[in-house]
């Protein structure tokens, strides 16, 4: 079997193609050769490069197309304006109905993918996104097809809540690296694991604290270089592979490997510069990262999906957990919606089949709605 895959290349309404010849919004969309799907999905990220998502080739072998869709950001999430990544989704969805002549568009949402299409889906529907002050707001936010299917794979609830999750609750100085509160020390052998409830809560507490102490340095610094003239600057956050179920499998037990994360042992992985929001401007910290400021968090996006919706989890993930699907799928106002939990990996590169697998449940599920 052929599969044919067609490079997407297109501007954005909010910005043209680069001087040097890119264009903002890239992808490659993949089809059984010879075929014109009536059935396609579209799939994006905050920011890691999905025009080749692992499970374009799967779904293109069953009969659908498979946009794998890059905005403005990728690579670049210390920029992430949300309002113009729903732009750069619009102009993908609209090239599946306009010129690939597809009739039913799902939206993919896997890993952070998840909120992003939510927040996709709801902007579609009821618009609601805001935008910063001082910022416009994207022109075509307001204006965004809506999608017929929503799915979810091995997702979070949001960047403000995996980053929060997984940061270190136990850093004293967002400008020293090793300034550690001893007490909430995820790796000193005196705290755990095992880990006590009493630790769990102050250090899920003192999670939440650092975030909102990022935040109000960020709208406190936002204020004073405004006053001066100046729109922005960069900042790092450091130390956030530190979930405590990440190095406890008994915390929320699942068939991950114990003391793991996605870069490899946690304690390492927390010291390196490999991090989320290791990159961030004070704009884009509460675009997408602060608790209580970013639209980036799934919860009132998906109250407002309605149409067919899929929550898959996979059970050996290191950094998202059952209790993401469960919340992803009890905030869905969907009628029809399904949960289902399936042997894997984050990308489901384990065990052997489970790609395959994946993409059966993924298509008998979407076969019995749309034919």
């Amino acid at each position: 079997m052929t599969i044919e895959r067609t490079f997407v290349g297109l501007p954005s309404p909010t910005i043209g193609r680069a001087g040097a010849g890119g264009h903002p919004c890239q992808g490659l969309y993949h089809r059984r050769a010879g075929t014109k799907p009536k059935v396609a999905f579209i799939a994006t990220h905050y920011q890691i490069d999905f025009a080749e998502h692992y499970l374009a080739e799967y779904m293109a072998e069953r009969g659908f197309g498979f946009l794998g869709w890059n905005t403005r950001f990728r690579g670049d999430e210390s920029h992430f304006l949300l309002d113009h990544a729903l732009v750069d989704i619009g102009v993908g969805v609209r090239w599946l109905r306009e010129v690939a002549g597809v009739e039913t568009v799902v939206l993919l949402g896997n890993s952070g993918g998840g909120s992003l299409m939510a927040a996709y889906q709801s902007q579609a529907v009821e618009p609601n996104v805001t935008t910063l002050p001082g910022l416009r707001l994207a022109a075509g936010v307001d204006d965004l097809p809506a999608a017929d299917a929503y799915i979810s794979v091995a997702a979070h609830l949001g960047r403000p809540d995996v980053l929060t999750s997984w940061m270190d609750a136990s850093v004293t100085d967002e400008s020293d690296p090793v300034a550690t509160d001893p007490s909430l020390d995820l790796f000193d052998p005196e705290n755990g694991p095992p880990y006590s409830p009493e630790f769990l809560a102050r250090y899920r507490a003192a999670q939440e604290v650092r975030n909102r102490r990022i935040t109000a340095w960020v709208k406190d610094e936002l204020a004073r270089l405004s006053a001066a003239g100046y729109h922005d600057r960069p900042f790092s956050v450091f130390r956030t592979w530190a979930d405590p179920r990440m190095v406890d499998p008994s915390i929320e037990p699942t068939n991950r490997r114990p003391n793991s994360c996605y870069p490899g042992k946690p304690e390492r992985a927390n010291r390196s510069v490999f991090g989320i929001a290791a990159a961030c401007t004070l704009r884009t910290w509460l675009n997408l990262w602060s608790l209580d400021d970013s639209q980036t968090r799934a919860h009132p996006h998906l109250a407002r999906i309605t149409v067919p919706s899929l929550v898959v989890n996979a059970d050996a993930d290191t950094g998202v957990f059952p209790s993401d699907a469960a919340a992803m799928y009890d905030a869905l106002a969907a009628q029809d919606k399904e949960r289902h939990d399936l042997s894997g990996d984050h990308y489901f590169l384990t065990p052997e089949g489970a790609r395959g697998e994946l993409a059966d449940l993924i298509a008998s599920w979407l076969g019995k709605r749309f034919r």
